[in-house]
């Protein structure tokens, strides 16, 4: 039996209902999408972990994923930060991760596999409205992306191929692959942007997150660092040129 980590069963999410009809369309046959990495022979059955905020989605892929001979499920997580300390202590070789993970997002997930030597393979499996999903995952590091609105034997393909050493993605324009200057900011740190946008003082600003002025000070000085400019208005128009 996988262990269940950080589960809630008072969430109750509809599953699938907000997922971009565009994915679906532009989602084909594994044989049609997938970038070939240099074909592997995996050894069966793949050691498998999933991660996602919906106890539905989970029960409806741990009932997926115990029937077939090729996978071994050694955990399920409710939330991000589960999943990456389970991670480092179990022999995982393929993560399944929703888009969004409260308290830490997907993009979050993936910039801290990036740090490790023996991460798993990791397949974005979301409902998300953002078109942009696919191809962030892809540029993050990223081994798959599919659709909520995939059937279950779409999953089970996916999972197969990027066991093997595929990539599997919906169409995804690799011009547009470009780096986002926001991906190595925190979650704090993007609230902390969000609320640059609103024109709010340095006191406001304390007041809103329950910290020191200096403590707000600090906190700036290092975005400005991550994002690469000199004051605030360089941060909101960078800010603001990624929201276009």
């Amino acid at each position: 039996m996988p262990q269940t980590i950080g589960l809630s069963l008072n969430d109750n999410h509809i599953i699938g209902d907000d997922d971009h009809a565009s994915l679906g369309r532009m989602e084909n046959r594994v044989a049609g999408d997938h970038v070939p990495t240099g074909r592997l022979q995996p050894t069966f059955p793949v050691n498998i972990a999933i991660a996602d905020k919906n106890p539905m989605v989970l029960a409806a892929l741990e009932s997926l994923l115990t029937r077939d001979r090729r996978f071994n499920l050694l955990f399920m997580a409710s939330d991000g930060e589960h999943f990456l300390n389970s991670l480092a202590r179990l022999p995982v070789s393929l993560g399944v991760i929703g888009w969004e993970l409260p308290p830490i997002h997907a993009r979050e997930i993936l910039q801290a596999l990036a740090k490790r030597p023996t991460a798993p393979k990791i397949v974005v499996y979301s409902g998300t409205k953002d078109p942009a999903a696919p191809a962030e995952t892809l540029r993050l590091g990223g081994a798959g992306f599919v659709s909520k609105l995939s059937p279950p034997e779409r999953l089970l393909e996916v999972f197969a191929a990027v066991a093997s050493g595929d990539m599997v993605f919906p169409f995804v324009d690799i011009h547009k692959v470009r780096p986002d200057p926001l991906t190595g900011l925190t979650h704090r740190e993007r609230d902390l942007l969000a609320a640059l946008e609103t024109g709010q003082s340095n006191a406001q600003l304390a007041r809103e997150f329950g910290v020191s002025i200096n403590t707000i000070k600090f906190h700036l000085r290092n975005l400005f660092g991550k994002l690469d400019v000199r004051n605030r208005t360089q941060a909101i128009c960078l800010y603001l040129e990624t929201k276009r």
